[in-house]
């Protein structure tokens, strides 16, 4: 059973913006992924030194957004929890990332690969952040 599946089933699921939830946390889980395994390729390159600020924003953009995924697929008390802050520090990390993983990019296509997914999680978490904030807003949370 897929995240998906799970919670779309979820008792609380609010009844506006699960469905891009469900898209952030799933592209905040697919970038985490990415994002590990492109630091990991960049440790069996050859020129390592070139590439340790890469690997340094690969592992941060991925510990946010495993983190970010994870919140964003919580619906219970939604309000109460930092998922707007979290939203706004995910998509700032996968840009920074994206843009020094584009600087390798057409040498390494696994930095390449790993842009892509930054980006796709960056919208990701702007298009569920009004819907994020409006319920902390209206739920007195964060």
């Amino acid at each position: 059973m897929g995240l998906n599946a799970i919670l779309s089933d979820h008792p609380t699921r609010p009844d506006d913006g699960a469905d891009l939830l469900e898209r952030c946390a799933q592209a905040c889980f697919d970038c985490a992924q990415a994002c590990a395994a492109c630091a990991d390729a960049c440790l069996g390159e050859a020129m390592v030194d070139l590439l340790r600020r890469c690997i340094r924003l690969n592992q941060d953009c991925a510990d946010v957004c495993f983190a970010t995924g994870c919140v964003a697929s919580r619906f219970t008390e939604m309000g109460t929890t930092a998922l707007p802050e979290l939203l706004t520090a995910c998509a700032q990390a996968c840009e920074l990332c994206a843009d020094e993983c584009e600087r390798h990019a057409g040498q390494h296509p696994h930095c390449l690969a790993c842009a892509k997914r930054c980006r796709v999680c960056a919208q990701a978490c702007r298009d569920v952040y009004p819907s994020a904030a409006d319920a902390a807003r209206n739920r007195g949370g964060a």
